[in-house]
């Protein structure tokens, strides 16, 4: 499966040997690397369900050696072994490593063990023996490549629920992965997170523990000989807590990311932090960002990456983000604000060249889907997405439900790699839009719909409108979707500089939002219309009453021009009974 939307290229990762989708299994929860030395080659780990019937998951992964064009799916680390969580990195060398949760169907323990390929992913050993790596639930783990006494070390934390011990426990490996230390406890449990590594060897770890997010710092794990202690503790407002459930019923949505800037510039060793939180008095989430200049000990009040207008009904969700070698921070996310029904979801992307200051306006990345299809026997679509930064764009791992299962009449989760990148707009604006009518052989007339504000009233009874967008260019391709009341997009036109859609099932009193984007495959947005939609409001004064009856009544039997043409209620072309009798069905009627 392929799945384009304007610039940006969903390829499927868990493919068979012909590189179709494989029909009856479920792939999700993904982690990507990328060879630093050699981009074309990558890896994507996943849990793969090859029943979906069954909550039985393995270590599933994939790898590409032409930059992502194609995917080739070997299988999983281990036959019939219970696997979850899954996390590759990459070191400065192109040697990748995948962290994974073993454990059987019954959950009755949870330890990890960490594999190492040198071959991009093209096959995996086992480095530290079964179980060997300790940690826990929700690991992550992380690479120490500076040029300090720590270089190769590995750092690995968990959320609590632990192989061995209590509490959020962080572990090192001083031999690449293959021995590990005994669990260090983390102050302020800070779980469902992620660690990163300063250009001075310090390592410090983000998460959520209890009620507020901390960054939590070691200066001495890079020092083989010490026992790793955490000797700077910052609690980081985000803006909001870590939600579950909701979209993804059993599962997070979304984790804690930190990332350090390594690019030797003015940003460098900023600590960043992002996740997709719930704000107070909330149920939905928002893409929520801070940033420390200060080696974490102090951290800037959050700043919401997702820009559109605050609304309680959407969310924003699974939001991850990277760091380029050159500074720009890259970040996406699943992002509801285009779905009437506020739960089918599309991959947004935004980036950052001042720090985090100041973001990108978003962008969309992929086509919509719907989250709650696909489901193994587990209700949710993994606990995160991931993605890696280089100096031109970011490679980005993300499941979706794009393929559709005729057998279980639903669509499929999978797994599939979008390649983001910073983009530049088609110039193109949106210039005014209408209703747009043919009365019969009297004539074609509009209703102009204000781009902004208080929408204008399409007082026409039909069964098929037509929303025209008029652009200050000509236009080829571009969507509409419906983001507020209720209709249907059906066929989209182009003309000129117009683009034209069908608009079905409308309520006779009502507003409806619609949203247009990818204007000549820009992949971005060019803005949300009100169009108002109240049969018989022949003066247009948003309530249907007795001066809508005077002004029909003036006009019956009149021929239908530009200037009375609203008195056709029915555009059929004539000003009769009928329209009279449409103002009497829909006398009291009103929008806002």
């Amino acid at each position: 499966m392929i799945s384009q939307f304007g610039p940006f290229t969903s390829v499927q990762v868990n493919v068979n040997a012909s590189g179709q989708n494989i029909v009856g299994d479920a792939a999700n929860e993904c982690s990507i690397s990328v060879d630093p030395l050699d981009a074309s080659k990558k890896t994507i780990a996943w849990r793969q369900f090859n029943n979906v019937r069954s909550n039985f998951r393995q270590g599933g992964w994939g790898y590409t050696t032409n930059g992502g064009a194609t995917w080739t799916f070997p299988g999983v680390l281990e036959n019939n072994v219970f696997r979850s969580d899954p996390v590759t990195n990459s070191d400065e060398l192109g040697t990748f490593f995948y962290l994974s949760l073993q454990s059987n169907q019954q959950e009755t323990f949870i330890c990890d063990d960490l594999w190492r390929s040198l071959n991009n992913g093209q096959s995996w050993t086992l480095l530290s023996g079964e179980k060997g790596a300790g940690g826990g639930d929700k690991q992550w783990f992380t690479i120490d490549k500076t040029n300090g006494p720590g270089h190769g070390f590995q750092y690995e934390s968990d959320d609590g629920i632990n192989c061995s011990g209590g509490g959020v426990e962080f572990q090192r490996s001083v031999n690449g992965g293959v021995t590990w230390q005994s669990p260090v406890v983390i102050p302020n449990a800070p779980a469902y997170g992620t660690l990163d590594v300063d250009s001075s060897g310090n390592l410090f770890i983000g998460g959520e523990g209890g009620s507020s997010f901390y960054c939590e710092r070691s200066s001495n794990a890079q020092i083989a000989a010490q026992t790793p202690s955490f000797d700077q503790s910052t609690a980081v407002n985000l803006g909001g807590f870590l939600g579950s459930g909701g979209i993804n019923p059993a599962g997070l949505d979304g984790m804690v990311f930190l990332a350090i800037d390594h690019s030797g510039g003015p940003t460098n060793n900023n600590i960043y932090m992002l996740a997709s939180v719930v704000p107070s008095g909330r149920t939905t989430t928002d893409v929520m960002f801070a940033r420390s200049t200060d080696g974490g000990l102090t951290f800037s009040v959050p700043t919401k990456i997702n820009d559109d207008p605050v609304n309680p009904n959407k969310w924003h969700w699974f939001g991850t983000f990277s760091v380029a070698p050159n500074g720009r921070i890259d970040a996406v996310w699943y992002d509801t604000r285009n779905a009437a029904n506020n739960t089918d979801s599309q991959l947004f992307y935004s980036w950052s060249t001042d720090g985090g200051i100041t973001w990108a306006p978003n962008v969309v990345v992929s086509n919509s889907f719907n989250p709650f299809e696909g489901y193994p026997n587990q209700s949710k679509i993994g606990d995160y997405i991931t993605m890696v930064s280089d100096n031109t764009g970011a490679d980005v791992a993300y499941s979706a439900t794009f393929n559709f299962n005729t057998a279980r009449n639903q669509h499929e989760e999978d797994v599939y790699y979008v390649r983001v990148f910073p983009t530049v707009s088609s110039g193109i604006n949106l210039i005014s839009a209408a209703s747009r009518l043919t009365h019969s052989t009297a004539g074609t007339f509009d209703v102009n719909m204000p781009l902004s504000g208080v929408s204008g009233v399409e007082c026409r009874s039909a069964t098929t409108y037509n929303a025209v967008f008029t652009f200050d260019a000509p236009v080829t391709s571009g969507q509409v979707t419906v983001t507020g009341g209720t209709a249907t997009v059906g066929a989209v036109t182009f003309s000129g500089n117009s683009m034209t859609a069908q608009l079905t099932g409308v309520t006779t009193a009502e507003v409806v939002t619609l949203h247009t984007q990818n204007i000549n495959g820009d992949g971005l947005p060019h803005g949300d219309v009100p169009f108002g939609f109240l049969v018989a409001d022949a003066n247009a004064s948003r309530v249907v009453d007795k001066p809508d009856q005077t002004l029909v009544q003036g006009q019956l039997n009149q021929t239908v021009t530009s200037s009375n043409f609203r008195e056709d209620l029915n555009a059929d072309g004539l000003i009769n009974n009928t329209d009279l009798n449409l103002v009497r069905t829909n006398k009291g009627h009103s929008i806002p």
